[in-house]
């Protein structure tokens, strides 16, 4: 991989966080950005859901909100991306500015309440990359008008189902009002039971139905995390994805940026969704598989994630900060730690911890 991030990464950041993405995905659309060249160590792979997983690094929701840019990520050496979230109808999302970096602390504080084309033009640009390599899962989220808001989580499992490696249902954003109140246990339940039904009537038996995953929020109490772990048990969902970003703003976050509002993302949120992942693996018992999503910058904290009971994991903000060089780095330190251990496959690092008492 040629790394041109040295230089443009700080003429992007010269940019203000939205034009600088905004850049990215059409210099990513151009074909300008760099390919891996660096072949995926054999002790990273492992089949989840049927599926083949070169490695376990993936793109997390909200780089590729608009699945423009799925193939040009995974020449970089993710092993999945994820795109979305896409609601029914498309959406402007909250008024600019909406995204705010702080590299004091690794992080961003956004609120960009579900931007996106809708869902037709994003089924649109998921059949056109038909046949081509690579898992591309699709996260899903509601309109912000809309009442019923497992109606619009119906709407687009219907649609993207048979499109998608997986799909990710989103009730953690915490930028939609109203919308973390889905994690509760009955409202969790009807979403979950209706999602599924959408998912078997666009996939009906004997074709194999993407792996449907709930993605959920840091900020959660005992209560909600039992309840959610019960409800994901019982319900028959395929995983987990631990977490979204935080309400919480660590004293550590300049003053200046701490009040805005909106989710954090980033260093900050590591530690707490970590510790999120770590009980989720704890109060399902293992029996689903995880993504740990939440503050990775490092093969390290990739590694730590593994350990907790993450099965994949998945980043985005530290590529603000480290451009995609990153990727590669995660990969080749993860089976380095791998190693040191005395595992010779990531299958048998998962949960880990727990395992050590």
């Amino acid at each position: 991989m040629i790394d041109l991030y040295p230089i443009a990464g700080p003429l992007l950041r010269r940019l203000d966080p939205e034009t600088a993405h905004g850049v990215t995905v059409a210099a990513l659309k151009s074909g300008l950005a760099p390919r891996s060249r660096m072949p995926d160590d054999p002790i990273l792979r492992s089949t989840l859901w049927g599926l083949d997983f070169a490695n376990p690094v993936g793109l997390a929701a909200g780089f590729d909100k608009n699945a423009e840019v799925a193939d040009a990520m995974l020449a970089q050496g993710f092993g999945f991306v994820e795109i979305g979230s896409v609601t029914p109808r498309p959406q402007a999302g909250n008024p600019r500015p909406r995204v705010f970096r702080v590299p004091e602390a690794g992080a961003l504080i956004n609120r960009y309440g579900f931007n996106n084309d809708g869902l037709d033009a994003i089924a649109g640009r998921l059949e056109a990359r038909r046949g081509r390599p690579g898992l591309v899962g699709a996260n899903v989220g509601k309109n912000k008008e809309t009442a019923d808001a497992a109606a619009d989580y119906v709407i687009g499992i219907r649609r993207l189902a048979p499109l998608a490696s997986y799909l990710v249902i989103n009730v953690s954003s915490p930028n939609t009002p109203g919308l973390r109140t889905l994690q509760g246990r009955e409202p969790l339940a009807e979403l979950l039971g209706r999602s599924l039904d959408a998912r078997e009537e666009a996939v009906p038996a004997p074709a194999k139905a993407p792996p449907l995953l709930l993605k959920i929020a840091p900020d959660l109490t005992e209560e909600d995390k039992r309840d959610i772990a019960e409800v994901a048990l019982s319900s028959g969902i395929d995983g987990l994805i631990v977490s979204n970003t935080t309400l919480a703003r660590p004293p550590e976050l300049p003053a200046a940026v701490a009040g805005q509002a909106g989710g954090l993302s980033g260093i900050p949120v590591r530690t707490a969704s970590t510790a999120v992942l770590k009980d989720m693996y704890r109060l399902t018992g293992g029996r689903i598989p995880l993504i740990g999503c939440g503050g990775i910058s490092s093969g390290r904290d990739a590694y730590d994630k593994v350990r907790a009971g993450a099965s994949l994991v998945q980043l985005y903000t530290a590529l603000v900060y480290h451009g995609p060089r990153l990727v590669e780095e995660i990969r080749r330190d993860l089976a380095t730690l791998l190693r040191a251990d005395g595992f010779t496959c990531l299958r048998d690092a998962v949960g880990a911890d727990h395992r050590q008492g």
